[in-house]
């Protein structure tokens, strides 16, 4: 499905309601496979989280998760540790081209029993899930979060817990100190000391509980975006959201400021407002710590018509697509001046923007979700539309809300 979004107009305040983090979803539904004493509350109502459930609900001997990217490494060292239950865990063709050997490798450092039904280093993987005694583990400091919180949320089911010792300087920070603090939630002990991790082995009955996913805030970039490209005075209300967030990406809060947009807490809505921007400088942010909101921020400075430096994107590389390609590709289709190296892009200041560009998507939620903003701008078509069930279901019917025209 193709939408096009003709060249719209934002109401001037607007309330929306975004369903819960699928980062933090995804992480307690494997804590709660592992405890089914604890509930959530507010779960992401995302594919991705949809698929994590099902697979972790499944006898099946093989496991599909399709785009599910974290579903693949959370789900990898949850079968690990099953014991006497052997599973073949697959994924669609881009999943199969998305490395995980860091994350195979340190499993067997571990003793667990994995291998490729494949190439050697990707899925599909054949797991005969047994008891792991092993507890130490050393990985490289600057790779995905998702393995090292793949080892993180099984370790207090290992008889000695596990230790990881990370080599070099560590990114995606906020991501480990998310897992970490949902496992002190249900009560299990962890420790983060440099550049050692440490989750101890559970001693006691986990108590049940009732834990409240907060909204997800990769969900919010786009309406930064939104309210970045709007009219002095618009306001945009999101619920369900806290000033002291588990999620890397609230770093939002700071970050559009620069592009005029300010941010407010009413309890727990969160509340955007359009304000006068004279700046004229180069945005320089490094997102080594919050990666997946590098495509929106390249749009919206696209869009302003402000030169662009980001950095600490290497992991963009191996996303749903390589996320770095496919923006220089579809911002150069849009009048854009860009380059991208392996992990940085530099955008120059452009004065007009392209109209009835076809944005491609590759497979990406995000590739579309962070274009839609520019019909504020311009009018625009987003290929496979629906591509946004992945994390955001309910993204143009809350766009529809707010003002946007498409069909």
């Amino acid at each position: 499905m193709n939408i096009k979004l003709q060249k719209s107009e934002l109401k001037k305040k607007t309330t929306l309601s975004i369903t819960g983090s699928k980062s933090e979803s995804n992480r307690l539904l494997l804590l709660k496979a592992l405890y089914p004493q604890i509930t959530i509350r507010n779960l992401s109502n995302s594919d991705d989280s949809q698929l994590m459930q099902k697979a972790l609900d499944s006898a099946s001997d093989v496991v599909d998760i399709h785009h599910a990217g974290t579903a693949m490494r959370f789900l990898t060292a949850y079968f690990a540790i099953q014991n006497n239950r052997s599973v073949i865990i697959t994924g669609s063709a881009r999943m199969k081209e998305r490395p995980i050997k860091i994350l195979v490798d340190a499993l067997r450092d571990l003793g667990a029993d994995i291998s490729y039904e494949g190439e050697k280093g990707y899925p599909p993987l054949k797991i005969s899930g047994k008891s792991l005694i092993k507890n130490q583990v050393s990985l490289a400091a600057n790779v995905s979060s998702q393995y090292i919180s793949a080892l993180l949320l099984v370790g207090s089911q290992l008889q000695d817990g596990i230790t990881i010792s990370l080599i070099g300087k560590i990114t995606s920070v906020p991501y480990i100190k998310m897992t970490l603090s949902l496992l002190n939630q249900i009560g299990i002990k962890t420790e983060f000391i440099d550049n050692t991790i440490r989750v101890f082995p559970v001693d006691h009955p986990i108590e049940a509980e009732e834990l409240t996913v907060e909204s997800d805030w990769s969900s919010a970039s786009y309406f930064f975006s939104i309210a970045a490209l709007s009219d002095v005075g618009t306001e945009i209300k999101l619920t369900h959201y806290k000033k002291h967030s588990l999620q890397g990406d609230s770093v939002l809060v700071k970050l559009y400021e620069s592009f005029g947009v300010v941010s407010e807490f009413e309890d727990s809505t969160l509340i955007l407002k359009k304000v006068e921007s004279n700046s004229n400088d180069t945005i320089n942010f490094n997102l080594s710590n919050a990666p997946d909101i590098a495509q929106t921020i390249a749009v919206t400075a696209f869009a302003l018509g402000v030169e662009c430096k980001l950095e600490g994107l290497h992991t963009l590389k191996i996303k749903e697509t390589d996320r770095l390609e496919a923006l220089r590709e579809e911002l150069t289709k849009l009048g854009a001046s860009i380059t991208v190296t392996n992990d940085s892009l530099h955008l120059q200041d452009n004065i007009s923007i392209n109209k009835n560009i076809t944005i491609a998507t590759y497979n990406d939620h995000r590739m579309a979700m962070a274009f839609a903003p520019l019909a504020l701008r311009v009018p625009i078509t987003i290929e496979d539309a629906d591509v946004v069930s992945k994390s955001y279901p309910d993204f143009w019917k809350d766009l529809e809300h707010i003002g946007f025209t498409f069909k």
